[in-house]
């Protein structure tokens, strides 16, 4: 199955505040404008982040308030938006607002989770991108998508490659995942930012190399990755969530760049 346009979903880890969603919205917004006709920008942000290593640490806005401030960004710019979601009662006030329903890494075998996101999206029109578990094999990932088209086509089926367990603290990415994930007929996404965490690595927080996120990103479509999931912020040392690996948003433009010429190339070839 092809796609002709990357898929780039962007935007901070957690929503901090309905002003700084609308500033970094606008940002991407205007930078990735010239890429219009080869990629499709989806808004990130998340309105909880349930797994977070201490329990003084910031999880986000809630459900109520995070949903208004995503349904803003998106009348806003004529954009769609993506977050995440922790339970399958969850599903079908997320997907009443936003495009892209996402599974968390830690919950991609909940059975519950996959039938009752893809069966949201079914009803709203959107489509369903479930993160493959830290733990977990790229072939397993079969069992997700046999799940998920219980209510959805393939196409609106998505599997994120975020690297996999190495020891403790420490995630590699299997480059050959890509396109095992995409023989089952789905688009394979590689998360340039949470591949180079390094889980727990601080102690209370996450740790992380943000200096390798070009480097996989560039291996990573490549390799055949059909779109990137990739975090940032404005300040990333002082981001509320994964400070450790969000991304300058001033890197964004040149990096995209970077990897449509990498992925006009290989198709190419």
């Amino acid at each position: 199955m092809k796609f002709n346009k990357m898929d780039f979903f962007m935007g901070p880890c957690v929503l901090e505040s309905e002003t700084l969603a609308m500033d970094i919205a606008g940002k991407l917004v205007e930078d990735l404008a010239e890429f219009e006709d080869k990629i499709l920008f989806h808004f990130k942000g998340s309105f909880d982040k349930a797994n977070r290593s201490s329990i003084d640490s910031y999880r986000g806005p809630g459900i109520e308030k995070g949903l208004k401030i995503l349904e803003k960004v998106s009348k806003a710019y004529g954009i769609t938006t993506i977050t995440d979601f922790h339970s399958p009662a969850q599903a079908d006030e997320v997907a009443s607002v936003v495009h892209t329903l996402q599974v968390p890494a830690f919950l991609c075998r909940q059975t519950d989770m996959i039938l009752a996101g893809a069966e949201a999206c079914k009803k709203y029109g959107g489509q369903l991108k479930v993160k493959k578990g830290q733990f977990l094999s790229p072939e397993e990932t079969k069992n997700i998508v046999d799940k998920a088209v219980n209510f959805l086509p393939k196409e609106k089926i998505l599997l994120t490659e975020r690297g996999t367990s190495f020891g403790y603290n420490n995630l590699v990415v299997d480059m050959a995942s890509f396109e095992i994930m995409k023989s089952f007929g789905v688009r394979a996404i590689h998360d340039a930012t949470h591949c180079v965490q390094k889980p727990g690595g601080n102690g209370t927080f996450t740790g992380g190399k943000r200096e390798q996120i070009l480097t996989l990103a560039k291996a990573a479509v490549a390799a055949g990755a059909d779109g990137i999931f990739m975090e940032c912020h404005p300040d990333p040392t002082n981001a509320l969530s994964d400070s450790a690996t969000c991304l300058d948003i001033k890197r964004v433009k040149s990096i995209v760049k970077q990897l449509i010429t990498i992925k006009e190339v290989c198709r190419e070839s």
